[in-house]
């Protein structure tokens, strides 16, 4: 009598056979894993995108500002106020409406009034919401835009007739190229703009989201910030000033935008980087050039 016995092959087969399907199962629960993870990314980035953009540095309420010359200005918006110093002077040439960048505050940004004194423009510059002594949060692209064409109007009427200058400063500079967007779209009110300063620039916060994190679809970008739009549609003088060793946005961004305006006057500074630009001669004397031409 014979007795059945396993194949070679059968005896191979047989662990393979029980091996696979739990491949198959740890894979297919490895990409589920993955692709939760990833939509929890890019979740995260989605609704929290202001805590990556924004750098907000509070003020208590009952803080003093001590510069000779500026007073403190409150502007109603729309679920929020904001904080404004105004510095000014006896026959001013105009003002410099200033937008500073995404960290810190007034008192950060503001530290002396010489280089507006020694040039003779006032100067009004705005927190954004969160920022010192401004209340609310930053929730939209479209609230930044229309927080500043408030703050504009706030300051306009006071400067008609005069030569105002709209300046910008890294994230500033995309709400100022919109801004003037705006006064050009609704003249004659861009007649009381003379200059549109724009120091580091960028061609879009989405071009440097897909510059640092090339994995982040751009739809989950919220603040696209579309200078390179913008920018053509400005009908006022431009002046670019750019760090050649800008670290955080690079000097090809503002040559792309000279690029897209051709008779904006561009301006590297090749040792200056993205935080210590105005404390260059070459910064300074540039800006006072044109500010004496208008």
């Amino acid at each position: 009598m014979s007795v059945a016995t396993d194949t070679p092959q059968t005896q191979l087969k047989t662990p393979l056979t029980n091996f696979l399907p739990i491949l198959g199962r740890f894979v297919y629960r490895m990409l589920l894993l993955t692709v939760v993870v990833f939509v929890f990314a890019l979740s995260w980035l989605y609704f929290r995108q202001e805590s990556l953009l924004f750098f907000p540095v509070p003020l208590p309420a009952d803080y003093r500002f001590e510069l000779p010359d500026v007073t403190e200005e409150k502007i109603a918006v729309p679920g929020a106020t904001l904080s404004a110093l105004h510095f000014r002077q006896p026959h001013a040439k105009g003002v410099i409406f200033f937008l500073h960048g995404n960290g810190g505050n007034l008192q950060s940004w503001l530290t002396s009034t010489d280089f507006y004194q020694r040039n003779g423009y006032d100067l009004f510059m705005i927190d954004y919401r969160g920022f010192g002594k401004s209340s609310g949060r930053i929730a939209s692209e479209a609230q930044l835009h229309a927080d500043v064409l408030a703050a504009w109007k706030h300051v306009e009427k006071e400067y008609t007739g005069r030569k105002n200058v709209i300046y910008g400063r890294s994230l500033g500079t995309g709400l100022a190229t919109r801004l003037a967007t705006e006064l050009a779209a609704s003249a004659p009110a861009s007649n009381n703009v003379s200059l549109l300063v724009l120091v580091s620039p960028y061609l879009s916060l989405l071009q440097i989201a897909r510059e640092q994190y090339p994995w982040v679809p751009g739809f989950v970008m919220r603040y696209p910030m579309r200078t390179d739009l913008w920018l053509p549609a400005v009908r006022i003088p431009t002046l670019i000033l750019h760090g050649g060793h800008d670290e955080l946005i690079n000097v090809s961004h503002a040559r792309r935008l000279k690029e897209l305006k051709p008779d904006a006057q561009l301006l590297v500074l090749p040792d200056a980087t993205h935080n210590d630009i105005h404390m260059f001669p070459a910064y300074i004397e540039a800006l006072e050039e044109r500010l004496q031409k208008l």
